[in-house]
């Protein structure tokens, strides 16, 4: 079996019914993911090679504070959208039971990564270090394999022709530009 295949039985629709529960285990969730890919590892990363990139300085704060409030942005509504419509959270183990398809992910197919890896681009613009932009771009090729050989592949077999009409709807990544969907 391989690797795809074991992370893909992983994936369990929630059985919670409360919002506020869902809610819960949402930011639970969150506060450990922060932690871990949004905090330590960025600045292991950039421990491990503290070299500078030439960003000039006007170009980075301002900047990427507007990504990463943007990021954040989305990644909030997509956890009220996952909780209230999906029933269900991001934890593999507790997957939205419903096909979701609105708010922001009529736009793109995976606002939370997206939100997730602008966050974290937008920590390596920031601190113009080459460790963090390296682990910016680690995580995101990371982020692709996981969605094109795990979470796809489990998606269409969990919600078949609904999912592929929405594949074929909405881009996985960058948002098209007009109306979503």
């Amino acid at each position: 079996m391989s690797l795809g295949e074991t992370l893909r039985r992983a994936i369990r629709p929630s059985t919670t019914r409360s919002t506020a529960a869902l809610w819960a285990k949402s930011l639970l969730n969150a506060v450990l993911f922060f932690a871990i890919f949004m905090a330590a590892l960025p600045w292991l990363a950039g421990r491990a090679l503290p070299q500078a990139l030439p960003v000039p300085a006007p170009l980075r704060s301002g900047p990427a504070a507007a990504i990463a409030l943007a990021g954040f942005a989305i990644w909030l509504a997509c956890l009220d959208t996952f909780s209230r419509r999906g029933r269900g959270t991001p934890l593999p183990a507790d997957a939205p039971s419903q096909l979701v398809t609105t708010g922001v992910f009529a736009w793109t197919r995976n606002p939370i990564m997206l939100g997730e890896l602008g966050i974290v681009w937008a920590e390596a613009l920031h601190f113009a270090s080459l460790g963090v932009a390296l682990y910016a771009f680690a995580l995101s090729a990371v982020a692709h394999r996981l969605v094109v050989h795990v979470e796809e592949p489990e998606l269409r077999e969990r919600f078949g022709q609904p999912y592929l009409d929405y594949c074929r709807a909405v881009p996985r990544w960058l948002p098209r530009l007009g109306r979503p969907g």
